[in-house]
């Protein structure tokens, strides 16, 4: 699963997710593309079950372009422990995703497989996403 390799700070606090993404808000690298429509975490977890429904629909052709990156640690208390004691332990790692922001990119396919492929890949995230074209 991806995770950074080293980071200034191990633990970070919630933020928030405010506005709409304009990097990355537009096809660059591929034909197709799967662009978010609403704002929300996804999880190393989820972008990796993504990447796997799209490949495997696909049979490994074409080239995809994964354009999100987890880099925001969330931390988890053990189960049954008192209030205090610190932050807990980083468990995982997730992306902050804007409206607007691009997170998967295809090319070498044909139309109808890369949104079949983007379907399936969008029941693995959760927030609504859509189907973007080069432009």
């Amino acid at each position: 699963m991806l995770m950074p390799k080293r980071m200034k700070f191990r633990r970070t606090q919630k933020g928030t997710i405010a506005g709409l993404s304009t990097r990355g808000s537009s096809v660059d690298f591929g034909e197709f593309g799967l662009k978010a429509l609403d704002r929300g975490f996804i999880t190393s977890r989820q972008i990796e079950a993504a990447r796997k429904a799209i490949t495997h629909f696909t049979k490994r052709s074409g080239k995809l372009w994964v354009r999100i990156f987890p880099d925001k640690p969330i931390t988890k208390k053990p189960a049954e422990t008192r209030m205090g004691g610190g932050k807990g332990l980083v468990d995982h790692f997730c992306c902050r995703t804007k409206p607007g922001k691009v997170m998967f990119e295809l090319s070498g396919v044909t139309e109808d497989i890369a949104r079949q492929a983007f379907g399936r890949a969008s029941c693995k995230l959760p927030i609504k996403t859509g189907f973007v074209n080069a432009d």
